[in-house]
C-alpha cells in the first residue's frame, strides 16, 4: 500500500514522511484516532514505505526500489512485514489451544485488499466468528518474538503491525512489553489504537504517539468523486453525512445498507404512530424483536439521530442537517411531528429503550412500549 492510497490525513503523512527523511524513525509508533480514519491504512502505507526506501539498490539510475519487495507489499505477503491483530480459536482445536495471527492470515489479507479501513464487526465476520470475544493472546506475542528475531530477509528494516492491542490480555501485553524493552534490531513496531488508554501505561510510555484526526470533509467529498465517480452534489452530502469515517462514506453507497433497513424501519413506526394503527405496531414491535441484541442497539442509535435531523430540518439551516436524500425525502413532510413539545420526550423514550435493551430486557415489550408511547408524544404540539 502506498500514501496516496490513503485518504487525507496529509498532516500525519508529512510527519511520518519526515522521520525516514530526518532518519529518525522511532522504534515504536502508536497511532491513535477514532474508527473510520485510516489508521491502520498509514500504519500500513508507512510500513511499505519504510521497508522500500531501506532496501534500494544502487543502479545506474540511482537508487533503485526492488520491483520484487514492492510487488511482496502490495498483497502483503512480504516476509519483512508482520500483522498482529486480535483472533478467536479456530473451530476443531484443543481447548488449551492459543491462536496466532497466522491462523487467519488468508482471511486478513483477503479482507485488507479489499478494505484497508476495516472494522472490528467485519473482522469478526472475515473469520466467521459467532460470539466468540477477540484476543491477542500471549502465543501470538511468543510468535512475533520468534519472527522478529530472525534477520531481515532484504537488509532492510522489519515492520510489525499490531491492529487493536488493546485486545491483548494480561500475559500478551507483557511479553510485548519486553519487545518493546529490548527491541530486535532495525525493527519498528507499529501499534494501531482506538482505545489507546486501555493499553499498560508502561507500552504506551515506550512509544512514539501520533494522533490521527477524523478525515476532513473535503477529502472524503474528492475521494468520493474521484474514486467512486460520484456526483459532486452526493458527494458533499455523504461526506458530511460520513462524520470524518470513510466506511461511513461507502455505507451510504450502498443502498442495501443497514441504515437503509433503519429508515425504513422508522417511517413504518412513525406512519402507523400516525394512524395510531395498534394492530401494525405490534407487528412492527416483533418484527424488530427479531434483530439481534446488537442490530437493536444500533437501530436504536440510527432512531435518535433521526429524531434529532428532523427536529433540526424545521429551522431551514440546510449545513445544519446530515441526512441522505432518502433520509431528506422523509423528513419535507415529517419534520413538523418532532418539534418543541415533544423532541426531548422522545429522546429520552428511546434512549430508555436503548438502555433498556442493553440490559438484556425482552425485546417484545420494549419495542412495543416505545410504539403505544410514540403513539402519544408524536400527536403532541
Amino acid at each position: 500500500m502506498k500514501f496516496e492510497e490513503v485518504i487525507g490525513q496529509e498532516d500525519v503523512k508529512e510527519r511520518l514522511l519526515q522521520m525516514v527523511r530526518q532518519d529518525r524513525v522511532p522504534h515504536a509508533l502508536l497511532l491513535c484516532g477514532p474508527a473510520g480514519s485510516g489508521k491502520l491504512a498509514l500504519a500500513t502505507a508507512f510500513a511499505c514505505h519504510l521497508i522500500v526506501e531501506s532496501t534500494r539498490r544502487p543502479s545506474l539510475m540511482g537508487l533503485e526500489a526492488d520491483p520484487q519487495a514492492e510487488a511482496m507489499l502490495a498483497k502483503l505477503e512480504h516476509p519483512d512485514l508482520h500483522f498482529t491483530y486480535p483472533t478467536i480459536k479456530p473451530a476443531s482445536t484443543s481447548s488449551d489451544y492459543q491462536p496466532v495471527s497466522a491462523d487467519y492470515v488468508r482471511q486478513w489479507r483477503e479482507m485488507f485488499v479489499q478494505n484497508p479501513y476495516p472494522s472490528m464487526d467485519q473482522w469478526m465476520a472475515a473469520m466467521d466468528a459467532a460470539n466468540q470475544q477477540a484476543i491477542i493472546t500471549a502465543a501470538e506475542s511468543d510468535e512475533l518474538g520468534r519472527k522478529l528475531s530472525l534477520k531481515s530477509s532484504q537488509g532492510g528494516y522489519k515492520v510489525s503491525i499490531i491492529w487493536q492491542p488493546e485486545r491483548m490480555n494480561a500475559a500478551s501485553a507483557n511479553k510485548l512489553l519486553k519487545l518493546l524493552e529490548e527491541p530486535p534490531q532495525q525493527t519498528v513496531f507499529i501499534m494501531v489504537s482506538e482505545e489507546p488508554e486501555r493499553l499498560l501505561e508502561t507500552i504506551r510510555s515506550r512509544t512514539q504517539r501520533i494522533n490521527v484526526k477524523r478525515i476532513s470533509t473535503q477529502a472524503i467529498e474528492q475521494a468520493l468523486v474521484e474514486r467512486r465517480a460520484i456526483g459532486q452534489d452526493d458527494a458533499h452530502r455523504i461526506a458530511r453525512l460520513a462524520n470524518g469515517s470513510w466506511p461511513r462514506a461507502l455505507e451510504a453507497l450502498d443502498s442495501d445498507s443497514e441504515n437503509s433497513q433503519f429508515l425504513e424501519m422508522f417511517m413504518l413506526l412513525m406512519r402507523y404512530a400516525y394512524k395510531q394503527d395498534l394492530v401494525e405496531l405490534k407487528l412492527w414491535s416483533e418484527d424488530v424483536a427479531a434483530f439481534g441484541r446488537e442490530k437493536q442497539k444500533r437501530m436504536l442509535a440510527y432512531f435518535l439521530q433521526q429524531v434529532r435531523e428532523n427536529f433540526i430540518y424545521n429551522f431551514h439551516e440546510a449545513e445544519l442537517n446530515y441526512q441522505t436524500r432518502d433520509e431528506e425525502d422523509f423528513s419535507r413532510n415529517f419534520a413538523r411531528f418532532i418539534n418543541e413539545a415533544n423532541v426531548v420526550e422522545i429522546s429520552e423514550l428511546y434512549q430508555r429503550a436503548l438502555r433498556d435493551i442493553g440490559q438484556n430486557a425482552n425485546g417484545k415489550v420494549v419495542f412495543f412500549e416505545l410504539a403505544l408511547q410514540t403513539v402519544i408524544l408524536i400527536k403532541k404540539k
